[in-house]
């Protein structure tokens, strides 16, 4: 896969040239970006694979939820339904998409909608009786044809996009220069103990703006396991005999968290469908073991046959440091364009 994708590399040149060219016409205003009345939050990344995205439209959820009416608005990627749905109910992942649907589970106060059109999916938001004052859009980044008012980039530890390339080659999905729309950049899943040093480190490689925020976050795992209507300990059963199973962009943080030396582990592509065949061959694989799964993964799980046996280990983002600093960045921004309403 390496090879082929240096073979490629012409075709990561002309794909760059074509985004550029993109961005410089929705820069330049030749392309029409629409912007709203009020205060709209995009979060995303230049790359493609998980950056941790989920996580941190949670976080936003949890900081603005109990001050503003807050929306989501997500693509709904690999629903089965087309155009604006506002879940409700009736809805599921089929439906929503797993994201959109975990946010609705979790989030029940909350408004999640789904629409690969952006510009009409906060139309139709805005026309609900009861209108949000604060949307997230959920992987919007590029997006352009809807201009947020504020944008959060991340960036995986690791897998840094200053020293990425463009796809195929490599998985930017546009030029490094686009960060610069950023207003707050996130260094997503990082080691919980990242020196100092190393954080200007990477700060250096970013070449921020003096105008833009740099943020460090890891992935915090909860202390419990879940089932619909059970809890177990995280360290009550690190070293019992138990299936892992993920259907997520990266999964190994996820393995290492809960894997002992006689555990199995199935992995499957980002957003997989599981079906029939699948969920037969898990429940041969895993026996009377528990299934442990990711929570995204969950969603679509929860009311199959493998119910009874399966759970799933919730995650969240923290900051390695500046929190307060980063929660008064955005805060700030609701405050103010809510305000000027």
């Amino acid at each position: 896969m390496n090879l082929l994708r240096k073979i490629l590399f012409p075709f990561s040149i002309l794909y760059g040239f074509i985004t550029s060219i993109r961005n410089f016409l929705f820069d330049k205003g030749i392309l029409k970006s629409h912007t709203f009345d009020l205060p709209i939050i995009a979060v995303g990344n230049l790359s493609v694979g998980g950056t941790g995205k989920t996580p941190q439209i949670e976080y936003l959820i949890r900081l603005l939820s109990s001050k503003y009416k807050v929306a989501t608005l997500s693509r709904g990627y690999k629903r089965k339904s087309e155009g604006f749905v506002l879940a409700d109910a009736n809805s599921n992942a089929a439906v929503l998409g797993d994201e959109p649907f975990q946010f609705y589970q979790k989030f029940p106060n909350i408004q999640i909608a789904v629409d690969a059109n952006r510009k009409n999916g906060i139309e139709q938001l805005l026309s609900q009786p009861s209108k949000p004052e604060v949307i997230l859009l959920d992987d919007a980044y590029q997006h352009r044809k809807v201009k947020a008012g504020f944008y959060v980039l991340l960036t995986s530890y690791g897998d840094i996009y200053a020293d990425d390339f463009m796809l195929p080659t490599g998985n930017l999905r546009e030029s490094r220069s686009g960060s610069k729309r950023a207003n707050i950049i996130i260094v997503t899943k990082c080691p919980e103990n990242l020196s100092i040093e190393e954080q200007n480190k990477i700060r250096i490689r970013l070449k921020l703006n003096s105008n833009q925020e740099l943020y460090f976050s890891y992935i915090d795992y909860d202390e419990f396991i879940y089932s619909e209507s059970k809890s177990i300990k995280v360290d009550e059963i690190k070293n019992a005999d138990k299936l892992l199973l993920a259907g997520i962009a990266k999964p190994e943080p996820f393995f290492a968290y809960l894997q002992s030396n006689n555990d199995e582990k199935l992995v499957f592509p980002d957003h997989h469908h599981f079906s029939e065949n699948d969920l037969v061959n898990i429940k041969d694989k895993a026996q009377n073991k528990l299934i442990i799964t990711t929570e995204k993964d969950y969603v679509r799980l929860k009311n199959s046959v493998l119910k009874e046996q399966l759970y799933y280990l919730p995650i969240k983002s923290s900051f390695l440091s500046d929190s307060d600093n980063f929660d008064k960045t955005i805060l700030n921004y609701v405050g103010t364009s809510t305000r000027n309403r």
